[in-house]
C-alpha cells in the first residue's frame, strides 16, 4: 500500500513539473537592448513578431488567448483592447506582458528582448498602424 501512495505522489509530482514547466514563467524580463531611433513599422516589424511567437503557436489568434494578434485584426485589437499607452509606452498591457511585470512572460517560450525593444519603439512612437 504504501508503494502505491509513493507511485501516486510521484506521478503526481512529474506531472506538475512537466505540465508547469511549458506553460508558466515567473521571472521579469528586464529590457537591457539599445534604444531603437529608427521608424518602427506595424506591417513590417511588428507584425512578423506576432506572426512567429504569438499567433503561429494557436495562442493569440481567432478563437484563442485575447489580444487576437492575427495580421488582419491585431492592430485593432491592440487598440480597442486597451493594451498601448502611447503616453506611458512602458506600463502599456503588451509591454508589461512581454516582460513579466504583469502576468506571465510572453511568448511562454521565453521572453526576446530585440522584440520588446522593437514593440517599445513602435509604442513610443505613437503606435502607427503603419
Amino acid at each position: 500500500m504504501l508503494h502505491k501512495k509513493f507511485a501516486l505522489v510521484l506521478m503526481f509530482a512529474a506531472g506538475t513539473i512537466l505540465l508547469g514547466t511549458g506553460c508558466y514563467k515567473d521571472k521579469t524580463v528586464a529590457v537591457d537592448a539599445p534604444v531603437i531611433t529608427r521608424t518602427v513599422s506595424f506591417s513590417q516589424d511588428i507584425i512578423p513578431i506576432f506572426n512567429s511567437s504569438c499567433n503561429g503557436s494557436g495562442c493569440h489568434t481567432t478563437g484563442g488567448q485575447t489580444p487576437n494578434l492575427s495580421a488582419a485584426t491585431a492592430y485593432n485589437s491592440l487598440t480597442t483592447g486597451n493594451y498601448l499607452n502611447v503616453d506611458a509606452p512602458d506600463k502599456s498591457l503588451i509591454y508589461l506582458k512581454l516582460t513579466g511585470q504583469k502576468g506571465t512572460v510572453m511568448p511562454v517560450s521565453g521572453s526576446n528582448k530585440d522584440y520588446n525593444a522593437l514593440i517599445l519603439a513602435w509604442i513610443t512612437q505613437g503606435a502607427k498602424n503603419n
